[in-house]
């Protein structure tokens, strides 16, 4: 999946800039636009799923909601770390 994801990126990464350079360079800014508006639109349906579903498919989503369980475990870990004022030196 990773070696897919590399691939795709930098194909969309050449895609643009080829578009880029049709429209800037080659006068041709119609086929510029339709190349760079198909890579962005490819990029979004194919390529943005993808990514996401590789980056979070062995996580829980449970752990980065904000829930009572996770709200009052941020909490106890904050006063830990809270120096005591209380304590004699």
């Amino acid at each position: 999946m990773k070696i897919i994801l590399r691939f795709l990126f930098f194909s969309i990464l050449s895609s643009l800039i080829i578009g880029f350079y049709f429209k800037n360079y080659e006068n041709d800014q119609f086929l510029g636009e339709k190349i760079i508006g198909s890579t962005v639109l490819f990029s979004v349906i194919f390529f943005l799923p993808l990514f996401l579903y590789h980056r979070w498919k062995d996580k829980d989503i449970r752990d980065y909601t904000l829930t009572e369980e996770n709200y009052e475990r941020m909490r106890n870990e904050v006063e830990k770390k809270k120096p005591n004022k209380n304590k004699i030196q």
